[in-house]
């Protein structure tokens, strides 16, 4: 089978998000490749240093969440793996940065984002894009053996680092000898989902994602303040649909397409109001997180988060000794 590497930084529970950007994918994929979900606690740390309570119950959450989405961890396929459990990315992070000039994590744009909203950048943080090219060569398969790329499903936002990786993992090649094979980014059909707020970044600490756990009336509140066309001061104003939130929304979300163009038609010509269609969101929103809601409360009572992280590490760690022994063969270290 072929292999995916994806993983998500346990920060707090997952969103809509997270669902259109990576899982929904990974959902479809999961029967036919060989899968290692990451949960990346160490890069957790790069943000989150001062609240390591946080990102412990946010590996639960992760976990639970997974699960009640869809995806299987007792598929002899599908691993879920902890980051901080396998030691041998550290090492193998260490080997990568020697190749790596600062100058590519410095351009990198999510670093170049994070560094304005972050006072104090520590060394960790900018190894960042390293530590990622790590988790993803880990599970490379010897590129004298194969020439299948490694395939990674991502949101649109984590592509610039997919790049970085394979600019690294050429450079090792091109210095050492074929170690490590490249990578291709699977983006999803909607790729990013803006926040309620109508800003593109959709986020717990700016209060505009909507949770998987989310209960009904914390749906409809969040709902019902969605941001819409600025522009449109009422129901007989023609609107603008491109770009609208409520409307992303709804064609991710709203199986009913028919519908949802009706929606659109009458929101252009001014004959219906932001309150119809939001309210119609909200119930194709409910309807969508309904099973999910189900799932999860079954995994809170009898799966052992524990055992699934045990299992799926383990399977990784075997990939990840290989690889680290490959690495070190071709750089030539010295054996005792």
């Amino acid at each position: 089978m072929r292999r995916i590497l994806t993983g998500i930084r346990p920060t707090g529970p997952l969103h809509l998000g997270h669902y259109i950007g990576a899982l929904k994918q990974w959902i479809e994929l999961q029967d036919d490749y060989e899968c290692y979900f990451l949960i990346a606690d160490v890069q957790a740390l790069t943000t989150h240093e001062k609240n390591p309570k946080l990102i412990r119950q946010a590996i639960k959450d992760v976990v639970l969440d997974w699960v009640a989405v869809g995806l299987d961890p007792f598929k002899p396929n599908v691993h879920f793996v902890l980051q901080s459990a396998i030691p041998e990315l550290t090492e193998l992070t260490t080997y990568l940065s020697m190749v790596t000039p600062f100058s590519w994590m410095e351009s990198n744009p999510t670093i170049q984002a994070e560094k304005k909203r972050i006072k104090k950048v520590s060394t960790g943080f900018m190894y960042y894009v390293v530590s990622q090219a790590a988790d993803v060569l880990f599970v490379s398969p010897d590129p004298k053996s194969t020439r299948r790329k490694i395939l990674v499903p991502v949101g649109e936002d984590q592509v610039p680092h997919l790049r970085d990786t394979n600019n690294i993992a050429k450079r090792f090649n091109r210095t050492y000898g074929k170690t490590f094979v490249e990578c291709t980014a699977l983006v999803g059909d909607v790729g990013r989902l803006v926040g309620t707020d109508g800003q593109e970044k959709m986020s717990k600490s700016l209060n505009n994602a909507i949770h998987l756990r989310d209960d009904e009336k914390t749906v409809r509140d969040l709902v019902m303040k969605m941001y819409t066309d600025p522009k449109r001061i009422g129901a007989d104003i023609p609107g603008t649909v491109e770009g609208n939130p409520v409307f992303v929304y709804h064609n991710a979300f709203n199986p009913d397409g028919d519908a949802v163009r009706n929606l659109e038609g009458r929101y252009r010509a001014g004959t219906v109001g932001d309150v119809e269609v939001k309210q119609k969101l909200y119930a194709a929103l409910v309807e969508f997180l309904k099973p999910i809601w189900a799932k999860r409360k079954q995994a809170e009572k009898s799966l052992d988060v524990h055992d699934v992280l045990e299992d799926g590490t383990l399977h990784a760690r075997r990939l990840a000794i290989q690889t680290l022994e490959r690495t070190r063969d071709n750089i030539k270290l010295m054996k005792l």
